[in-house]
């Protein structure tokens, strides 16, 4: 559409882009390089950059013990059932913490301190779109003024609804009221 590209481009700019064209990898690498070099600082230390070989690597992760045990003891409480939308297919739900692990070690394994949760709703928990009442009615985040079709009709579309409740291992008030506190985005 009237483009013409290149066409006040010196040779060196042609060079270099017919370089990048022919063989992107290694030119990818190689511009890289050329950042590396020219970010290093005087003591000559480089910083963190991203590597876009696109290789497999080993690294060492942390793994939480007991987590097995968690989300078992959450789903079977729930029937293997998202307490928010009754969706039943174990490989998407998970055994969502409502204090998160990282902030309170003495109930990482509480089944008290989990909801089952679909993975799309385990993340709209996690980051405060929603939270639950101590009446166990959701609240959706005033804060996301979406117009969204999808966020409408799977996460507001639960405004003031009850979740499905556990056969034991009833959500703890106190910590549905940090998580109200701390996390939700009120």
């Amino acid at each position: 559409m009237g483009r013409k590209g290149l066409s006040g481009a010196s040779n060196a700019d042609k060079k270099m882009w017919e370089e990048m064209r022919s063989n992107w990898e290694d030119f990818t690498i190689e511009a890289s390089k050329a950042l590396n070099q020219a970010l290093t600082d005087e003591t000559g230390d480089l910083p963190d950059t991203e590597n876009y070989v696109g290789e497999t690597r080993a690294v060492k992760v942390k793994v939480r013990i007991g987590q097995n045990f968690f989300r078992k003891s959450v789903l079977s409480s729930y029937n293997n059932t998202c307490c928010i939308s009754g969706l039943s297919i174990p490989k998407l739900l998970v055994a969502s913490h409502i204090v998160p692990w990282r902030i309170d070690a003495s109930n990482r394994l509480n089944p008290s301190n989990g909801l089952c949760l679909s993975v799309l709703h385990d993340k709209a928990f996690d980051i405060g779109m929603i939270t639950i009442q101590d009446d166990m009615t959701i609240k959706t985040s005033k804060t996301i003024a979406s117009l969204d079709r999808f966020y409408e009709a799977t996460i507001k579309t639960y405004e003031g609804r009850e979740i499905g409740r556990p056969d034991k291992f009833q959500p703890a008030l106190d910590f549905l009221e940090y998580h109200r506190e701390n996390i939700f985005l009120s």
